[in-house]
């Protein structure tokens, strides 16, 4: 007889993989905004190969900085004018010699290398992620 209600033990392969629930208010507390690229360069004082951003969330908010590990798959001039998601309420972090105002998003394609997210159309720079 199958037990439909019985939930899921704690060390199963189902609950590991599940991330912590968390509550609404929480999730709008980043602040994830659309921004678009005006400027990256290669940064080869990176410990790992990475390219230093430069992103336009328009006003109110204005431009950041960015390192991004997407050499993979993008090159410096190739990513002048794209929109890309970014969190924009994290503190700064000292990343060599530049100081990375915002974390620029993306997700790891089948070999773990990241590839940016971007919105499937043109949205006014600053528009927030809900």
């Amino acid at each position: 007889m199958i037990e439909k209600d019985k939930p899921a033990q704690k060390d199963s392969p189902a609950q590991k993989d599940r991330p912590a629930e968390i509550a609404f208010d929480d999730f709008m507390k980043v602040d994830i905004r659309v921004g678009r690229i005006t400027r990256a360069e290669p940064f080869p004082e990176a410990r790992k190969p990475a390219i230093r951003l430069w992103i336009d969330f328009g006003p109110g908010i204005g431009e950041k900085t960015s390192s991004a590990q997407i050499t993979r798959h993008y090159t410096p001039d190739a990513l002048i004018g794209r929109q890309v998601l970014a969190v924009v309420n994290f503190p700064p972090r000292q990343i060599g010699p530049m100081r990375s105002e915002v974390l620029t998003l993306g997700v790891p394609d089948a070999d773990g290398e990241v590839v940016l997210i971007r919105p499937d159309h043109e949205v006014p720079a600053g528009a927030r992620l809900f």
